[in-house]
């Protein structure tokens, strides 16, 4: 269990303050290591959980600068060595031996094609350098938690609702709808919903 957090700012520089204050908020999903990384208008967040690769090689958020791409991802891949091996006979060169640096390859080699192939509990962001580009996905069951909440200036994601909240400018209004349906499924709030008016579910299979 890992956490992740980012900020894409659509007019100004990304708040590197709000990405470190949802990273405090999640530490304690990922205890080992943290990390922050802001290229152009987006900031990443990360609290690691040291699991397949422990070196300082996975540490996260990872930028592969020749390919341009940087990700952030909670999640674990069971079928990251046989994506690998497939990789490398495609000419693809490795620098850590974990399963992040895999997904960032496959959606270099793949492009979204590539989650069909991944198995796997997993939710990430990848920030492409040439177009600005960042896509944030989440697995098929919603195994792995994100959360969201956007405006016109900027568009915020993390592991938790609580570490959303710590950038202040959140609406923490009741959502009627969200209620109803706490109420009615024996406290289960369906996403895109949560509680609040402000924060939103990325459904699974986003």
């Amino acid at each position: 269990m890992c956490g992740i957090c980012g900020e894409i700012n659509f007019r100004n520089e990304p708040s590197v303050v709000n990405v470190e204050k949802m990273m405090r908020s999640l530490q304690s999903r990922g205890p080992d290591a943290s990390g922050l990384l802001k290229q152009g208008n987006v900031a990443f967040g990360h609290r690691r959980l040291s699991i397949i690769d422990k070196s300082n090689s996975s540490q996260q958020p990872m930028f592969d600068p020749q390919l341009g791409l940087a990700i952030v991802f909670n999640g674990c891949i069971y079928n990251y060595v046989e994506l690998r091996t497939e990789l490398k006979s495609k000419g693809y060169h490795f620098f850590s031996t974990g399963d992040t640096e895999v997904i960032l390859k496959a959606y270099h080699a793949w492009g979204m094609d590539c989650l069909n192939k991944l198995l796997g509990m997993f939710a990430f962001a990848i920030w492409e350098q040439d177009s600005g580009r960042t896509i944030v996905v989440r697995d098929r069951l919603g195994i792995k938690p994100l959360y969201y909440n956007e405006n016109t200036e900027y568009f915020r994601f993390a592991s938790t609702l609580p570490a959303l909240l710590e950038c202040g400018d959140v609406d923490t209004s009741i959502d009627s709808v969200a209620l109803h349906y706490y109420m009615s499924f024996h406290a289960a709030v369906p996403a895109p919903f949560t509680i609040l008016k402000g924060i939103r579910k990325l459904p699974p299979a986003t």
